[in-house]
């Protein structure tokens, strides 16, 4: 076999190691015969579709593969090949490394696993001393290294991690697999189909079109609690769910049919990162024979959960994930890494939520943004898997880009418990004890360098909550009464709502459904159980339950008008609730399940009774949220409630029972007891040892093997769902959620080049710290908006709007939202906030959109003008499609964000920026000048990093840098962007 088409058999999904462009790999797709067999979960295609694709290597059925199979990509080897020599002739025909591919054998002899890349094999003493987590990311440089997208001095930059970190240096990172959620899914799988159509338009074959690593997408951030405090609560929910989003639903289950290597979990299945930890996580992939890490970019920023069961994963925004789903190289900083040691073993009646937010506390204090943080030590021996995922889970709001604890015999034991394979685990434990990636606690281990070190010990950990705005203003319980109070007077700001003394005890009465009631500042109006970051935690879920039972037995009740919820991140927990017998006892309280999916935590926390709604506005009260969430912002849970505490799943239960945060629990009772008698918190309170016993006997791994074999099938609504049969998407005109983008229109084979940009005008002028969230379309959609009068326009009345989120499947939309931001500051307006900018040639003020179409209409180009750290923020991929849809060339910033940057030279726009100690002011630009850029037109004249001049009509002439800082992005730039570029190298197979 020739040495080319070898390698391609061979290698991982996340790349080849040939020079074959991953763009020019990404559909090449071979039959059900070729597929590589493979030892890791989960099943290749558990979700039922209406209509097999005849030529997936995933239509055959489920039995024997539940837990034990995955999602080999297929590729047709010669295929591969013929593209690759008659693309690039001269590149060379194996891995870098191939020398150091290692057999892995059997613990009990027999036939190997496989081979890997063998770390020890390069005797390099440097890696003892790297951190697990930069280990991961050298073998797969070492695995992806073809010397065109991975290159040795790659691999060399992250061997030396020690020097090199501290320098910023960038490397390229290819992941083992993309997860999506719902809201960030859909606008991906709309550019999928979208290249099928212009691959047809070419002349090419549109099933070409696939994505080449494994993709997940999890329908779980839709559900919305309408419903709370009923049986039926789930079904009403998931109606209502269904009724809003069934035309994304329904192009989702569509994907799911029409591309292979993508799986769909429907509505109701549970929590992206709880499903991805319980059922979708390999650890480590066996594909094709070869064994390496899994690792996984996430659309959600909480992808990092996976971190805890050892899978590096970290949240990306939209364009980055289509990127990596296409094969093409992440960009990313080679991080520091914080290291942090635990000690010790956590209090009794401590939770890991109290674990968290004190970690959480300590690492903002740190400082670890754009970091790693490894946690080692004996103590992490005492925490659980689901502790560990809990701490994970929570690395955006400590800013870190993961949180990673290494795999070890705890990870092991979790596996085997959500029901992988014996034969899975055993391969995963061999690999990563043969490759320096296991840790054993009952051995000495290598002393790792890290960046900066912290250290807590876990006796020390109290119980707390953190509000009443942010995640890191953590709060021990045993001060939280004197907090609040002091909050009640403190100025306006995270930690004050400035409450006049007078004002303090203020009671407002009301009548809730025929029943006298009062609210006061500090009461509690939502109680709600939610998020990924407890509920894959049974000891805090079954601790709440324990709460419950104790309470209900001494008679105690939860007021009915405070909206009391349980939101499941799988339907798992059900099934350990009611094998324990304690979720009647939640019921009882009125902590019905509402729905499995993201629920309060996002500000999917439904309305509040209306009478409880008036009593809140009318009196000015203080109102309070008591979640076990990870995010509390303002305005974030619900509008009315301005405290927002997150807490334990346990401490939920307690302030629902209190009905105020404005109680100590050591000194004063939390209700009174069917006999007359003052119940106190510690009445309730479970021991360690009480929810260990239930843990024990309740959770069991036949609950996890039962409840995604139930996935499998799907559910009525969904499985109800009729979608087309064609490969081809049939775009319906008259929608409002899914509409054809235009990034393929009068596209040809031929690459358009660089286009100049002559007399453009500005569009925006900005200062400093313009971030995605300014620029991205978000929340709800003002009713004076573009994006409002587009829908009325088309018959949507306003209370259908729904929000942007929703609505990211339609351009039209989207391009409307796009500097949307009702706090956007441009300098063309003096001053006035607002999303509103001035036609240059007329004067007039309009909204940004109308302004960017005008200027279109009179075949004009624009610029941005911008300060520094211009693109900060998370909201990335439309804050790159949007600015392209009006009509932006060109950015001129003092600097960008780093991905943000990348970005806009993935949709074809023009990054520069401005030499150091100039800016716009400096310059003496206004912003109503015509500009000029001088590009070479022809690409091969084009470099990165390059000097650029640009002139005005006005006579002022300045030098910029050109921010394409790869040949890659310079690539994308000729063809017009990243998703041309793709669908013309597929095309050329």
């Amino acid at each position: 076999m020739p040495p080319l088409t070898s390698a391609l058999l061979s290698r991982s999904t996340t790349g080849s190691s040939t020079r074959v462009s991953a763009a020019a790999a990404a559909a090449i797709s071979r039959p059900a015969a070729d597929a590589a067999p493979s030892s890791s979960p989960p099943p290749s295609r558990p979700i039922p579709r209406p209509r097999p694709s005849p030529a997936s290597p995933f239509a055959s059925g489920l039995a024997g593969r539940l837990f034990s199979g995955h999602r080999a990509a297929a590729r047709s080897a010669s295929s591969a090949t013929a593209v690759f020599e008659r693309r690039f002739a001269s590149a060379a025909t194996r891995n870098t490394y191939d020398e150091i591919l290692t057999g892995l054998g059997r613990p009990g002899g027999g036939e190997e696993f496989g081979k890997y890349y063998s770390l020890p094999a390069l005797s390099d003493p440097r890696i003892d001393r790297l951190p697990y987590s930069i280990r991961i990311l050298l073998e797969s440089a070492i695995r992806n290294c073809d010397d065109f997208q991975v290159t040795g001095k790659d691999v060399e930059k992250i061997l030396d991690w020690e020097n090199s970190a501290p320098k910023q240096v960038e490397i390229p990172f290819k992941p083992a697999r993309v997860l999506l959620q719902d809201f960030t899914g859909v606008p991906a799988v709309v550019d999928l189909a979208c290249m099928r159509d212009a691959m047809s338009k070419l002349g090419s074959d549109p099933n070409k079109i696939n994505p080449l690593v494994p993709v997940d997408l999890v329908i779980d951030h839709s559900v919305q609690v309408d419903v709370a405090r009923s049986q039926n609560a789930v079904q009403a929910n998931m109606e209502l769910e269904f009724h809003r989003n069934k035309e994304r639903f329904g192009f989702l289950k569509w994907g799911s049919s029409a591309f292979r290597n993508m799986l769909v979990v429907p509505p109701g299945s549970g929590i992206v990162h709880q499903v991805n930890l319980e059922y979708l996580a390999r650890v480590v992939f066996n594909n094709g024979g070869i064994l390496y890490p899994d690792s996984v970019v996430g659309t959600d920023s909480h992808t990092t959960m996976i971190d805890g069961l050892g899978v590096a994963g970290w949240g990306v925004g939209g364009i980055e994930a289509e990127a990596a789903m296409l094969g093409q190289p992440m960009s990313m900083v080679l991080p520091g890494v914080v290291g942090f040691k635990l000690s010790g073993k956590l209090r009794n009646g401590v939770t890991a939520t109290d674990l968290v937010l004190t970690v959480t506390q300590m690492l903002r204090k740190h400082g670890v943004v754009g970091k790693f943080v490894e946690f080692y030590g004996q103590g992490m021996s005492e925490l659980s898997l689901a502790d560990r995922a809990t701490i994970a889970n929570m690395s955006p709001e400590y800013g870190a880009t993961m949180g990673f604890f290494p795999v070890d015999a705890k990870t092991l034991d979790y596996l085997k418990l959500t029901g992988r394979s014996d034969n899975t685990v055993a391969m995963v434990e061999s690999y990563l004890r043969a490759n320096k990636m296991f840790v054993d606690h009952n051995q000495v281990e290598a002393e790792r360098v890290y960046s900066s070190y912290l250290e807590l010990n876990l006796e020390e950990v109290e119980p707390c909550l953190s509000g009443p705005k942010r995640p890191h203003d953590r709060v021990t319980l045993k001060n939280m009464k004197s907090d609040w109070l002091s909050c009640l007077d403190n100025d306006v700001g995270f930690k004050g709502f400035a409450v006049p003394k007078e004002s303090q005890g203020k009671v407002a009465e009301f009548s809730f459904h025929g029943t006298p009631a009062k609210i006061k500042h500090g009461d509690v109006v939502i109680a709600a159980i939610t998020s990924c970051t407890n509920t894959s935690n049974p000891n805090v879920m079954l601790g709440a339950a324990l709460v419950a039972k104790k309470a209900c037995e001494l008679g105690l009740e939860v007021k009915p008008w405070i909206k009391t919820s349980l939101a499941p991140g799988s339907g798992v927990v059900k099934k350990y609730l009611d094998k324990s017998g304690l979720q009647k006892y939640l019921d009882q309280l009125g902590f019905h399940i509402v729905g499995y999916g993201c629920t309060t935590c996002i500000g999917n926390s439904g309305e509040l009774d209306e009478s409880v709604s008036a009593a809140i506005s009318e009196n000015d009260i203080v109102a309070a949220a008591v979640l076990s969430g990870n995010r509390n912002f303002e305005g974030r849970v619900h509008p009315l409630t301005r405290a927002n505490y997150l807490a334990s799943p346990p401490l939920v239960v307690a302030y629902a029972l209190a009905g105020t945060v404005n109680i100590d629990f050591e000194k004063e009772p939390i209700g009174i007891s069917k006999d007359g008698k003052e119940v106190y918190f510690r009445d309730v309170w479970p021991s360690t040892e009480e929810i260990a016993e239930v843990v024990k006997s309740s959770v069991l791994p036949d609950m996890f093997k039962s409840t995604y074999e139930a996935i499998t099938k799907g559910n009525p609504m969904w499985n109800e769902l009729s979608v087309s049969a064609s490969t081809l998407y049939p775009w319906d005109p008259s929608s409002t959620y899914i509409h054809e983008p235009p990034y393929f229109k009068d596209m040809t084979m031929t690459p358009p080049g660089p286009r100049p940009v002559k007399d453009a005008y500005c569009l925006l002028n900005f200062g400093d710290s313009i971030t995605t969230d300014h620029i991205s379309p978000a929340g709800s959609i003002n009713p004076e908006s573009p994006a409002a009068k587009y829908l009325k326009e088309r018959g949507v009345e306003r209370k259908d709007f729904n929000s942007y989120g929703s609505r990211r499947g339609n351009d039209e939309i989207m391009a409307r939202g796009t500097f949307a931001n009702i706090r956007l500051v441009n300098k063309f307006l003096n001053g006035e906030v607002g999303p509103k900018t001035i036609h240059v040639p007329s004067g007039e003020k309009l909204a940004v959109f109308d302004a960017a179409m005008k200027y279109k209409n009179e075949g004009h180009d624009t610029i941005i003008l911008a300060g520094a750290e211009y693109g900060s923020g998370s909201s990335r991929d439309w804050a790159a499609k949007g600015p392209m849809l009006q009509g932006v060339k060109a950015v001129i910033a003092k600097s960008f964000e780093r991905i943000h940057r990348s970005n806009l030279a993935g949709m074809g726009i023009i990054p520069l920026c401005f030499k150091a100690g100039e800016d716009a002011d400096t310059l003496g630009l206004t912003g109503h000048e015509r500009y000029t850029i001088h590009l070479p037109t022809n690409v091969s004249d084009i470099k990165p990093g390059q000097d650029v001049t640009v002139t005005t009509d006005t006579g002022k002439s300045f030098t910029c840098t050109l921010r394409f800082d790869t040949e890659v992005e310079l690539a994308y730039y000729d063809h017009g962007g990243i998703l041309p570029y793709v669908t013309r190298k597929i095309a050329e197979q």
